[in-house]
């Protein structure tokens, strides 16, 4: 971690932040456990969020993409190798899921659960660690709204998730409502993009967070 956290402290970081209303998530989760037969697995939010973002990164391919130091150079990737930060007592480890584009919601839950099954254990395999294309960080799942995270090199791209919580929001008639909001930062390598792309990025992802019933169009 601390060759990790090095290299990434040289990269110049441009960070985005933007909250997300997750009322629509909320009940797709709660659906899925409801209908949930098989006691091994349990739903979460993280692989709606995993899944929605690979959909997005799809319209904007170099946000998957990695940067070269000494050539100088934008590799973009074919798959979705979207990496998940997880704190155990052994460190901090960045196992990631490999072809996200080409997985199910529910495949998605199954390999999550199986590396963090590994990472609890120490027991992750370098495939596991190795090849990632683009990280989450859940900082949600201790505590804390936001936080703005340092990019896993030669990744261009790391996304920051704080906690879903209830906070009161007004409707044009005035009317305060209670709507459950997600604050997101993405740290993003200023070398490869530019602002405008990661806030056209972070709307596409924001559009199938709010509306996951739009994934339906890009399944396959």
């Amino acid at each position: 971690m601390v060759k990790s956290m090095t290299l990434a402290a040289k990269i110049p970081h441009f960070h985005y932040v933007e909250e997300i209303n997750c009322d629509a998530l909320v009940e797709l989760k709660a659906s899925f456990q409801k209908e949930n037969s098989d006691p091994d697995v349990k739903h979460t939010f993280l692989p709606v969020l995993i899944k929605s973002l690979s959909v997005a990164l799809s319209k904007y391919p170099f946000l998957n993409s990695c940067f070269n130091e000494e050539l100088q150079t934008v590799t973009l990737k074919g798959s979705h190798n979207i990496g998940v930060a997880m704190a155990t007592q052994h460190g901090l480890v960045v196992p990631n899921i490999k072809k996200v584009q080409s997985l199910s919601i529910l495949e998605i839950t199954k390999e999550l659960s199986r590396l963090i099954q590994l990472a609890l254990a120490n027991k992750l395999s370098p495939d596991d660690v190795s090849g990632g294309t683009i990280t989450l960080s859940n900082i949600g799942a201790i505590g804390g709204k936001f936080g703005s995270p340092l990019i896993n090199a030669p990744e261009v791209a790391i996304i920051a998730i704080g906690r879903i919580q209830k906070t009161p929001h007004f409707a044009d008639d005035g009317i305060v409502y209670p709507v459950s909001i997600m604050s997101v930062n993405i740290g993003a390598d200023h070398r490869v993009v530019d602002g405008a792309t990661v806030a056209r990025f972070c709307n596409e992802w924001k559009l199938l967070i709010e509306k996951p019933e739009l994934l339906m169009l890009h399944m396959r």
